[in-house]
């Protein structure tokens, strides 16, 4: 016969083998969508040769494409409180397989069509049906895990769309290489994705619960308390969020992060290319140093924010934003063909590593924090959402400043842009340290009331 303690360690054993395997669905897919949004970036320059032969200017091209990646990220910006939340009543796993599903059928749709608005619509789909997988993904994950783990767990799933990038850019950049055009890039892009679609509809299950154990435990200190019931009206879902100064505060941090985020990721190949003058399969292969190196800086910071107690996550946004401004900053003193390309190829790593870490805290781990397991999806997917309605601009606006004032004149623009996230940052901190303080007086004097009582 086994004894409870073999039976409870062996349905433990069997838990964590099961978590690890959730773990890594959701991380293939997750990266697997990265393949389906480089695919726009790194084809850019090829995009626009193409453009060009059709009878636009150089110039025009680029804002016509910049014009579809805005529209793009409007979709996503959208979604992400609309699609995501639902998450919250049908399920992550539905959201995560949409995105999945979406992204694949939406990138052979770009990939086999040849009129700019098929690009568009097809864009425009394949961004909106992607913007419930990372709610998606928290929700399930929630299910998954306890609270007390969601740093760790949210950190080592957000290196999915870091290194799902850099690998879709690293594989690209050597197709463009061998003389590959850019349709060649989807397709990829949408077997990828593709395939992790068929992978988590067949292995990947809702909660722990529906495997056979024990539910999870949420942060106590969310703002919906102990209910694990997701809101059944709109003022019960958006009344204690919005009411809470810290969320709010992770909103504005969130439109700053993601505009200068989404910048990089849709313009690094075409600034390689046209201003170091890289060859387009090294500006593609190079462009993937901002999501790697960010990688690097996610589970860094992950690290230092579990250790520098409950208001490290605030500091970390502060220090990293105000790095962020002052790295831009030096990019703006970069001349045209004034230097070696390693300098700036550097100062973006820089930018990379100082923001990527800090913001991947913002829709995941935070989010959870606020929502638990009630509203965790609607909480990401606001937090989320408000982060891309300010990165329309970087698609349509990264095009039109770059042609106008030049590369400098965005990177001084997204400088002034990390100044503000970073006074931000530094707000939030003092708003988290006073509630800390707060609720350490309130234990005193409950306890000191028990002593006298």
């Amino acid at each position: 016969m086994t004894t409870p303690t073999a039976d409870t360690a062996g349905s433990m054993h069997k838990l964590r083998i099961r978590q690890a395997i959730v773990i890594s669905l959701l991380f293939g897919g997750y990266a697997s969508l990265y393949f389906c949004r480089a695919d726009l970036s790194v084809a850019a320059p090829l995009l626009a040769k193409e453009l060009v032969r059709r009878g636009l200017s150089y110039d025009d091209a680029l804002v016509r494409i910049g014009a579809i990646t805005s529209l793009g990220i409007l979709a996503y910006a959208l979604g992400k409180p609309f699609v995501g939340g639902l998450g919250d009543y049908w399920g992550g796993r539905i959201n995560f397989l949409i995105g999945l599903a979406g992204a694949t059928l939406c990138t052979l749709l770009f990939a086999f069509s040849g009129a700019l608005p098929i690009f568009t619509m097809a864009w425009f789909l394949n961004r909106l049906t992607q913007s419930g997988a990372w709610a998606g993904l928290l929700k399930v994950s929630s299910r998954w895990f306890d609270y007390s783990s969601h740093g760790a767990i949210i950190g080592v799933l957000s290196l999915s769309y870091l290194i799902g990038d850099a690998g879709a850019r690293e594989w690209m950049g050597r197709l463009i290489a061998e003389g590959y055009g850019w349709r060649s890039l989807f397709v990829l892009a949408a077997a990828v994705s593709g395939t992790m679609f068929i992978a988590n509809f067949a292995l990947l299950r809702e909660s722990r619960v529906a495997a056979g154990h024990g539910d999870t435990l949420a942060n106590p200190l969310n703002v919906f308390g102990r209910s694990n019931a997701p809101p059944t009206t709109v003022r019960e879902r958006l009344g204690p969020l919005l009411k809470s100064p810290a969320f709010l505060m992770v909103c504005v941090l969130s439109l700053v992060c993601t505009i200068v985020r989404e910048t990089f990721n849709d313009w690094t190949p075409v600034y390689m290319r046209d201003f170091l003058h890289l060859s387009m399969s090294d500006a593609a292969e190079l462009s993937a140093i901002f999501p790697g190196v960010g990688a690097i800086s996610v589970l860094l910071t992950g690290w230092l924010g579990d250790r520098l107690g409950a208001n490290g996550r605030p500091l970390l946004l502060f220090v990293g934003l105000t790095a962020t401004a002052v790295a831009l900053s030096f990019l703006t003193m970069i001349h045209r063909g004034g230097m070696s390309a390693m300098l700036p190829i550097a100062l973006i790593g820089a930018v990379a590593f100082c923001l990527l870490g800090p913001y991947a805290y913002l829709g995941g781990a935070m989010a959870l924090d606020f929502g638990g397991k009630a509203a965790g999806a609607v909480a990401s997917g606001i937090i989320d959402g408000i982060g891309y309605l300010g990165a329309v601009s970087a698609g349509v606006g990264g095009a039109k400043l770059a042609v106008a004032l030049g590369w400098r004149g965005v990177f001084a623009t997204l400088a002034l842009i990390g100044a503000v996230g970073a006074i931000g940052a530094g707000v939030l901190y003092a708003i988290e340290r006073r509630a800390i303080a707060a609720r350490s007086t309130a234990v005193v004097s409950a306890t000191a009331a028990g002593v006298r009582s």
